[in-house]
């Protein structure tokens, strides 16, 4: 499905003419200006909230928007929140603002409930933030979390709203219209005892107020002002098409900010040759920014299509540094190069969430790292687009370059693509330096290749990862052992467990992943304090020890932290490699691709075994979805990919554990046995 045109941007003395964004409606209601599932004056809304269609509308514009398929609860929320929310609106007689339900901010990153827009007494834009929950009892936990009543912890919603806030404050372009942006949490079947309790200390969001059941009864004025609305206007046509025609871009100061936390930051620091290709990009960068700044060859072709401009490919394989090459690439051209409006993308939703993370002190940052669904739409706003692990793209299953790359060659002034083949590990994905060459030529774009050889993960160690391709892909040969790396075979995984809590206790970074040959329960009871053991592997008696059941759980899907004082007791999955706890539990391919830890711990499970001189596949053995069915011929491509990915994440030491016998004899012959220490 192809993402919603972008209204183009609008002179800001527009007078009366009809906005993009003007709700019709009806099936051929839409508006192009804004992402939402619904828009139009309040009094207009509340009239089609009465309609039994207009839900399934907002569904189809929400997926339209690009935003993809809502979940039951989500579409749940909308029946039971939106009504109490439109009703007080319109007792607070502001029938004539505008409103925007599920509004999402540029690149999809985030979607606010409902937007309200109106205009002030000075002339100015004014926005309102509005936060919508359906929950009431809470207890605070910090600033950044509280618990629900039914034990979910989840963020406190003043500061959710607030960083919604920011966004509007931070992206706001210079020509646009002047803007007051507001904030209110509205908590429908609150009490107010029950939201005098979410109201923070904090001077930062002193003014946003947290409004319960009683509060939405209140007399037409005095409502008004509790949504801070006290002195907003009916806004014009003009005004809303000046608000839809804004052309939302970070400021300079925000940009200068992330950029340099990324280039400063040690997990994306560059050393030896990184340094060298860093330098060779950036010089192609600055070359062919340089000329579309001056305005060459960016001329539209038939299809509207921009000729010229570049396509910069980065192949390498693990432990190359495309990652951290990508990242300090994307701080450089947001502080040197901020009229290109550079966005990073990556398919890897780990790899997303770590960025994030890396940038969370500025709420805001968050648009410049848009969601791979939202790729498309992206390429068509950014001049400078930076992407890794693009051969983790789904080919939506057809031939040649995957349609969102195409969009991207085709659209993206200058687009930096991060790939390795040997890392595609399903057969809906996966793309070739040859392809995005063709393509590139086709629409008269140059291309410039550039392959990484060396190795900055495994200590360094070329020839630790030269034996891990000759393992999987060639004829294995013994580990001869390098002075910066440490390779050990354990004997059962109670071994590589100790060894990993070992490393963990001495103060280094340690994980232990495993093929996905174990089912992984997502659901938990409420008020568990421990995740499913799902893993079992059973380990034969020895000389001194009984038969035993080896257990231990996946990492988390959402973060499990305590019932009582909302301690987090395991990370959620994307962040599994990096905070606290997660040696705790055992990763995976797509909680560990693209990412690295100190000690590494890997278990081969029964999906590859080695047998008669050569590998074979068992997709029975696989609790993956997307490769269980596959015939074993072509599952094994699969598997010795995931398998190189997490024998590499390593950066100082790895050990292994083969679930199969005859496998793990095998590299007995190769490595020698490991203790626990």
């Amino acid at each position: 499905m192809d993402e919603p045109k972008r209204a183009a941007p609008l002179s800001y003395d527009v007078a009366e003419a009809e906005p993009q964004g003007t709700y019709r409606a009806g099936p051929a209601g839409a508006w192009s200006g804004v992402a939402c599932a619904a828009a139009g004056r309040v009094r207009e809304v509340a009239d089609e909230l009465k309609d039994p269609s207009f839900i399934d509308r907002c569904i189809a514009r929400y997926r339209a928007a690009g935003f993809g398929e809502p979940g039951d609860a989500e579409v749940r929320a909308w029946r039971r929140s939106w009504p109490p929310l439109l009703e007080a609106l319109l007792r607070a007689e502001l029938s004539d603002l505008r409103v925007y339900l599920e509004y999402g901010t540029p690149g999809g990153s985030r979607r606010l409930d409902a937007l309200l827009v109106g205009a002030g007494p000075g002339g100015e834009l004014v926005l309102v933030v509005i936060e919508l929950k359906q929950w009431h009892q809470c207890r605070v936990l910090d600033q950044e979390r509280v618990m629900r009543g039914d034990g979910q912890v989840t963020v406190h919603p003043v500061f959710q709203v607030a960083s919604y806030r920011s966004f509007f404050q931070h992206w706001r372009p210079e020509r646009a219209p002047r803007l007051d942006v507001r904030a209110v949490v509205v908590l429908h079947n609150a009490t107010a005892a029950e939201t005098q309790a979410l109201r923070p200390d904090a001077p930062a969001v002193a003014d946003i107020p947290v409004l319960g059941g009683e509060d939405l009864s209140a007399p037409a004025g005095t409502l008004a002002g509790l949504l801070r609305c006290a002195d907003v206007l009916a806004p014009s046509r003009g005004d809303i098409a000046a608000f839809e025609g804004i052309r939302w871009t970070p400021s300079t100061r925000l940009l200068d900010h992330v950029g340099s936390v990324l280039e400063g930051s040690v997990a994306f620091a560059l050393v030896g040759d990184q340094q060298e290709a860093f330098v060779r990009i950036r010089a192609a960068a600055t070359h062919h920014l340089s000329a579309l700044s001056a305005g060459a060859g960016q001329a539209p072709d038939g299809r509207g299509r921009k000729t010229g401009g570049a396509v910069v490919t980065v192949s390498g394989g693990p432990g190359s540094g495309k990652t951290a090459l990508a990242a300090r690439l994307l701080g450089h051209l947001m502080r040197v190069h901020p009229s290109a409006r550079p966005r990073f993308i990556t398919p890897s939703g780990t790899l997303r969430a770590h960025l994030l993370d890396a940038t969370r002190e500025h709420s805001a940052a968050r648009e410049l790292f848009p969601a791979a669904s939202l790729i498309r739409s992206v390429a068509r706003q950014t001049g400078t687009l930076v992407i890794d692990e693009a051969q983790r793209i789904k080919r939506g299953g057809a031939r040649g370059l995957p349609r969102d790359l195409t969009v991207v060659v085709e659209h993206v002034p200058l687009a930096v693509i991060f790939l390795d083949e040997r890392q595609i590990i399903r057969p809906d994905e996966g793309t070739t330096v040859e392809e995005i060459s063709a393509a590139a030529r086709a629409v008269g774009r140059t291309h410039h290749h550039l392959e990484l050889t060396g190795s900055f993960r495994c200590g360094g160690s070329a020839a630790y990862t030269a034996w891990v391709d000759a393992l999987l892909y060639g004829r294995p040969v013994p580990w001869t052992g390098h002075a910066g790396y440490d390779l050990g075979l354990s004997d059962d995984p109670f071994q590589l467990q100790e060894w990993v809590e070992h490393a963990t206790a001495a103060g280094y970074t340690a994980r232990t992943t495993a093929g996905f040959c174990w089912p992984w329960t997502r659901d938990r009871p409420r008020g568990a304090t421990a995740l499913p053991l799902d893993i079992g592997i059973e380990v034969p008696a020895g000389p001194s020890t009984p038969a035993r059941t080896w257990r231990a759980a996946w990492n988390a899907d959402t973060a499990l932290t305590d019932p009582h004082d909302g301690r987090v007791l395991a990370p959620r999955s994307q962040l599994w490699a990096s905070h606290s706890g997660g040696h705790q539990q055992i990763g995976c391919i797509y909680t560990a691709q693209g990412l690295e830890y100190h000690h590494s711990g890997v278990i081969i499970g029964p999906d590859l075994i080695w047998n008669d001189g050569h590998w074979h596949a068992r997709p029975e053995h696989s609790e993956d979805s997307h490769l269980r069915g596959l015939p074993p011929e072509q599952y094994l491509r699969y598997a010795l990919n995931t398998y190189r990915v997490l024998l590499t994440r390593g950066t100082h030491a790895t050990r292994i554990h083969a679930t199969d016998p005859a496998t793990h004899r095998m590299l007995r012959t190769l490595i020698r046995p490991a203790g626990a220490a």
